[in-house]
């Protein structure tokens, strides 16, 4: 007489065989993992990247020489392109300036920017940057300059660029003697 059910044996195989197919089953429908995203370089190269920084340089000067320091909201622009410990110093001068009714008179001038380094993926950029300040000058409300008689006419300065949010920002500028700057 045969037995109605297969051995004991014989039942594990097939139970066996039949969570292999399922699973293999399952496998074809089960939804394959999202690629993780590589990181891309905010810029193609070195070179642009050096020169997002010195446009960005260059309009955050254009934005200082247009703050009136008798109207903070001529301030934003300033601030738009700064993080960090460099805007907070900003705000805080420009705060300082603003309550002693001082003024800016004049222009500075970027004269001289050169890349120093900047590495794929480009987030972080430093250049050697000079400015002209001779231009320039801080004056209180009697119209009597404020700047210090001894001011150099030439910033020379070593300048820290960030990327945030696809943006270029200035994040850190410090005088550095060892800038070459012509003048």
């Amino acid at each position: 007489m045969i037995s109605p059910t297969p051995p004991l044996a014989m039942s594990r195989r097939l139970g066996a065989l039949t969570m292999v197919a399922v699973a293999i089953t399952l496998a074809g429908c089960a939804p394959t993992p999202a690629p993780t995203p590589t990181p891309t370089a905010a810029f193609a190269s070195e070179e642009e990247a050096f020169a997002a920084a010195e446009a960005t340089y260059r309009a955050y000067t254009d934005a200082l020489n247009s703050v009136d320091l008798s109207n903070p909201d001529t301030f934003e622009p300033v601030f738009d392109l700064t993080s960090g410990d460099f805007e907070a110093a900003d705000r805080q001068t420009l705060s300082q300036l603003h309550a002693k009714d001082y003024a800016f008179t004049g222009q500075m001038a970027v004269v001289g920017f050169d890349g120093i380094s900047a590495e794929a993926p480009f987030e972080e950029v430093e250049a050697a940057v000079c400015v002209d300040v001779s231009g320039s000058d801080v004056v209180d409300p009697s119209g009597n300059p404020v700047t210090p008689t001894d001011r150099p006419d030439l910033n020379q300065l070593r300048v820290t660029f960030i990327v945030s949010d696809g943006r270029m920002l200035v994040d850190r500028a410090d005088r550095d003697a060892d800038v070459a700057c012509a003048g």
